[in-house]
């Protein structure tokens, strides 16, 4: 864990809209995502799923530089 690090609107609001989300969670999707993609203003997106929240796919979003977890939601969107 200690490569990673978490934005304070991570830390502020989404821990705080979702406190059932674990920093742990957000770390195995970045490190071994079901996919993977950049997204706009230089920020990336990965998709894993949590079988701890019930096998629901995670959407974690990191800055540039890929260690950094700016935001996390289940993705009920996602398609397999």
């Amino acid at each position: 864990m200690a490569d990673y690090t978490f934005t304070s609107y991570f830390e502020n609001e989404v821990l705080r809209k979702r406190p059932y989300l674990k920093k742990d969670w957000c770390i195995r999707v970045c490190q071994n995502p079901i996919r993977s993609e950049p997204q706009e203003h230089n920020r990336f997106r990965y998709w894993g799923e949590i079988k701890e929240l019930g096998g629901q796919v995670l959407r974690v979003i990191t800055l540039e530089d890929r260690k950094t977890i700016h935001n996390a939601f289940p993705d009920r969107r996602f398609k397999r």
